[in-house]
């Protein structure tokens, strides 16, 4: 994602349970609908890239 100028921040154990990893994001009403658009799609196109997403 940071590739796709997208920053995210990741959580694993012990942090979550064990196999619940987790990213987290931050959103603000000063994103621009595009810019939300364009995360969407890169968030899709990962995750069905690494099988997260069918």
């Amino acid at each position: 994602l940071q590739k796709e100028g997208i920053y995210v921040t990741g959580f694993f154990y012990p942090v979550v349970p064990k196999g619940q990893a987790r990213i987290r994001t931050q959103m603000s009403a000063a994103h621009t609908p595009e810019q939300i658009t364009r995360a969407v799609e890169a968030f899709t196109r990962i995750g069905k890239q690494l099988g997260v997403i069918a």
